[in-house]
C-alpha cells in the first residue's frame, strides 16, 4: 500500500495529475466512504423494489377495483414524474412532518433516498414484472387453478417465477438504472461517491482526476451488476420459455 501511495505522489510531483486518494489518509477515507454509501443505497433500493414490485405487480390483478387502481395510480406517479423531483418532495415535503426522536428526525437524508429511490424502481419493476407475468402462459395457471392452488400460490410458485426468467433482461437495465439514479441523492447531502467527490475535488482543485475516477467507479458498478445478471438468466433459463 505505501509502495502504490508513493508512486501516485511521484506521478503528481512529476506530472500534475493529482490523484490524492491514494496517497492521501484523508480523502482515501472519504472516498472509500462515499464508494461503500453508494453501494449500500443500491443494495437496499434494489432489493426492496424487487419485493415492492412484485406485489405491486400482484395487486394489479387483484378483484378489488380500488386497489387496482391505487396501484396504477401509484405505477403513473412515479414512473411519469421526475425523480430529483420526488426525493425533494419526500425530504423537503414530507421530512419536517416525520416525528422527531430525542430531537433528532426519525429519517436522514440517507434514509429519505432510500425510500424515494425505492419507490421510484418499485414502478418501474411492477411493470417488468406485469409484462413478465402476461407472458407466462395460460395453460399453466389453469393447470395450476385445477390442482386445487390458491391465487396467491398460483402467483408465487408459478407466475412470478416464470416471469423473472422471462424479464431479466429488462430487469438488469432497471439496477443499472438504479445505480445511476442513485448519483440524485447529492442533492440532498447523502455521502455518497459523487458527493464525497465533489468535497475532494473542490479542496484539491483535481477536478478532471475525479471525474475519470468517478466514471471508471460507477463503469465497474455497472458491469458487475450486468455480469452477475447474466450469470443468474444463465442459471435460471428453463429451455423454450423466455428465449
Amino acid at each position: 500500500m505505501d509502495d502504490v501511495a508513493a508512486w501516485f505522489l511521484a506521478l503528481y510531483k512529476t506530472t500534475g495529475i493529482k490523484l490524492t486518494i491514494f496517497y492521501d489518509g484523508y480523502d482515501r477515507a472519504r472516498f472509500f466512504q462515499g464508494f461503500v454509501t453508494t453501494v449500500k443505497l443500491s443494495a437496499y433500493c434494489l432489493v426492496l423494489s424487487l419485493v415492492l414490485g412484485a406485489l405491486a405487480a400482484w395487486l394489479t390483478g387483484s378483484h378489488v377495483a380500488v386497489v387496482r387502481r391505487a396501484v396504477t395510480g401509484f405505477v403513473a406517479l412515479f414512473r411519469n414524474t421526475p425523480p430529483l423531483v420526488q426525493l425533494y418532495f419526500f425530504y423537503f415535503a414530507l421530512g419536517p412532518l416525520v416525528p422527531k426522536v430525542d430531537g433528532a428526525p426519525l429519517l436522514g437524508s440517507f434514509g429519505w433516498a432510500v425510500v424515494s429511490l425505492t419507490l421510484l424502481e418499485t414502478a418501474f419493476a411492477a411493470e417488468i414484472y406485469r409484462a413478465g407475468i402476461e407472458a407466462v402462459p395460460k395453460a399453466m395457471v389453469e393447470a395450476a387453478a385445477s390442482l386445487g392452488y390458491s391465487r396467491w400460490q398460483i402467483y408465487r410458485l408459478i407466475m412470478l417465477p416464470l416471469a423473472l426468467r422471462a424479464t431479466m433482461p429488462a430487469m438488469t437495465n432497471n439496477l443499472v438504472n438504479l445505480v445511476k439514479t442513485t448519483t440524485l441523492a447529492y442533492a440532498i447531502a447523502v455521502p455518497e461517491l459523487v458527493y464525497m467527490s465533489a468535497q475532494i475535488w473542490s479542496e484539491q482543485v483535481n477536478v478532471p482526476e475525479m471525474m475519470v475516477v468517478l466514471l471508471i467507479c460507477y463503469v465497474a458498478i455497472v458491469g458487475l451488476i450486468n455480469q452477475g445478471m447474466q450469470w443468474l438468466e444463465h442459471r435460471l433459463r428453463v429451455p423454450g420459455f423466455g428465449q
